[in-house]
């Protein structure tokens, strides 16, 4: 739908008025301050837009004929407001009568009020955005399920590093043996080495009376010969025994010390029970930011299949980004032209957008929103 005629009479500041817009390009409106450059804009808002774009005071001051409000578009309708109420008449092409409702779907709000959107909050400007491109509810989605990853991941992170610091803080001792020690197993080997230490005692013993014994016999050679050759037998026989004592004294040791000696593997336990847990939130850490990359990447793709309406134009964190910059960032002029791409993209049939105080804008600008 586009604007090709509009004609105007006692209504604001004009007295009587009839435009004819070019089909293509802009359509610039010149003239002084006061002159009724705004009225214009107006008078296209309120036949256009309905009750909620009413001027307070419509009738021009002083006038004596009637208001009178007329637009012609390139798809038939004549709109027209006309008396003391302004009362609105669509006529389409058929020369049926239509209302407000037609003109709502064919023309857009922020097409007639780009101020409406221009002046909105970042996050209802990007929220508008996501609507007309009909993908809001998922990327806020996208968005929730991204925050709540990188909360989870957060406090895994500083669990990790709490886990860490506390182990690095912890007690160790290089020379504890891996497991507790046991008092009862210790006991028990003191008890059988000294048990063994008894049956040598015996035998050396038993050694030593041969010996005596062979000293003796050897004096009464001759007469205990038969004797002499069993005793060097046996004799023989015991000299492959080892009759060295086996010391006692380590386990003895290690039963005196065996509180501070498990102590110390207590120690060493629950430090390496506390940097397994570290090792696990690193590893939670790790999957978590895998999940947010994931997440992100989706929400790009999800973006850049949405076909934006302006390139370099997108949405991150809830709020409109223009090649990489936020709103209060942008210039006046890359501002007009999202307003513009916003309008246009809301109802792709409706091919005007009414611009008020263009002349804050170079030619270089008006010819960027012109394309």
């Amino acid at each position: 739908m586009k604007i090709t005629c509009l004609e105007t009479a006692n209504f604001k500041r004009i007295k009587a008025l009839r435009l004819e817009p070019k089909d293509k390009g802009l359509t610039i409106i010149g003239g002084g301050n006061g002159q009724g450059k705004t009225s214009v804009l107006d008078a296209l808002a309120f036949l256009l837009g309905g009750a909620k774009f009413k001027p307070t005071n419509m009738k021009r001051e002083g006038s004596v004929g009637d208001m009178v409000l007329r637009v012609e578009t390139d798809n038939g309708l004549v709109i027209e407001r006309k008396g003391k109420n302004a009362s609105l008449t669509v006529t389409d092409s058929t020369g049926q009568r239509q209302g407000q409702g037609l003109l709502d779907a064919l023309v857009s709000e922020i097409a007639i009020n780009l101020p409406k959107f221009h002046e909105a909050k970042p996050k209802d400007k990007a929220s508008m955005l996501l609507q007309v491109l009909g993908i809001e509810d998922t990327l806020v989605k996208f968005d929730k399920e991204i925050k709540s990853l990188y909360d989870r991941r957060t406090i895994v992170g500083q669990e990790q590093t709490r886990k860490e610091k506390h182990a690095e803080e912890m007690p160790y001792y290089e020379d504890a043996p891996a497991e507790a020690v046991s008092v009862k197993d210790l006991v028990k080997q003191q008890q059988e080495i000294l048990a063994r230490n008894g049956i040598k005692e015996e035998h050396r013993r038993k050694f030593e009376a041969n010996n005596s014994e062979l000293e003796r016999v050897n004096a009464e050679l001759k007469r205990l010969a038969e004797r002499r050759d069993a005793l060097v037998a046996e004799i023989k026989s015991a000299e492959s025994e080892d009759f060295t004592l086996e010391s006692t004294g380590e386990l003895e040791k290690q039963i005196a010390d065996f509180e501070e000696i498990n102590r110390k593997v207590r120690a060493n336990a629950d430090r390496e029970a506390v940097k397994s847990e570290a090792a696990i939130l690193a590893d939670n850490y790790t999957s978590l930011t895998k999940e947010i990359e994931d997440k992100r990447a989706e929400r790009a793709a999800l973006l850049e299949g949405a076909q934006l309406p302006l390139p370099g134009l997108t949405v991150e964190e809830g709020e409109l980004r223009y090649n990489g910059k936020a709103w209060d960032c942008m210039s006046g002029s890359e501002q007009l032209l999202i307003d513009c791409a916003i309008a246009s993209r809301l109802n792709p049939d409706c091919k005007f957008v009414l611009l008020d105080k263009g002349e804050q804008f170079d030619l270089e600008s008006l010819s960027e929103v012109d394309k």
